[in-house]
C-alpha cells in the first residue's frame, strides 16, 4: 500500500451490494484534486481507478437512472 493510499479517507459506496460487491472511494481526494479514486474494498492494497470527477458525476448519474440494471 502506498503512503498516498494510507492517508486517503475511503469511503465504500452507498450503492455496493451485500455479497462482497463493495466500491470504495476517497470524495476528500476528489474534491481537492478533480480526480476520483476507486478501488475494490476487498483489495485495499490492489490499485485504484483515477476517474476524472466529470466522468464519475455521469457514471453515478447513470447508476441512480438504473442505466446499469442487468436484471433487464
Amino acid at each position: 500500500m502506498t503512503s498516498e493510499s494510507m492517508t486517503r479517507q475511503w469511503v465504500k459506496s452507498s450503492y455496493s451490494g451485500n455479497g462482497g460487491t463493495c466500491v470504495e472511494w476517497a470524495p476528500a481526494t476528489a474534491s481537492t484534486t478533480g480526480i476520483v479514486p476507486v478501488r475494490d474494498s476487498k483489495n485495499p492494497d490492489g490499485p485504484a481507478l483515477a476517474v476524472a470527477t466529470a466522468a464519475f458525476s455521469s457514471f453515478v448519474a447513470g447508476v441512480k437512472a438504473g442505466g446499469f440494471d442487468t436484471t433487464t
